[in-house]
C-alpha cells in the first residue's frame, strides 16, 4: 500500500475511533493520522493472529473491512495510550 493510501486510511480510522471512544483524547490532525496508522497495524496483526494463529506485523488493506479493522485497532491504541499516560502521571 502506498504512503498516500496509508495517510488516508490512518486519518479516517483515527478520526472515527476518536469519535467513538468516550472522553477527551486531545491531539491534532497529525496525532489522529498516526493513531489511525498504528491502529491499522494493531488491527491487522490481531486479525492475522486470529485467522492464521501466527503473530505477524501486518497492516490492513485500503478497503471497507480494512477500515473497520483499522478503527478497532485505533480504539485499542487509544486505550493503551491512555493507560500509558495515566501510569506516567502517577
Amino acid at each position: 500500500m502506498n504512503i498516500i493510501a496509508w495517510i488516508i486510511l490512518g486519518l479516517l480510522a483515527g478520526a472515527i475511533a476518536k469519535a467513538i471512544y468516550p472522553g477527551y483524547q486531545g491531539g491534532g490532525i497529525l496525532s489522529t493520522m498516526i493513531l489511525g496508522i498504528v491502529g491499522a497495524f494493531i488491527g491487522g496483526s490481531l486479525y492475522t493472529l486470529l485467522q492464521t494463529g501466527t503473530l505477524q506485523l501486518t497492516a490492513t488493506t485500503f478497503s471497507l473491512p480494512g477500515l473497520f479493522i483499522a478503527i478497532i485497532g485505533a480504539i485499542i491504541a487509544i486505550y493503551l495510550w491512555g493507560l500509558l499516560q495515566r501510569s506516567s502521571n502517577a
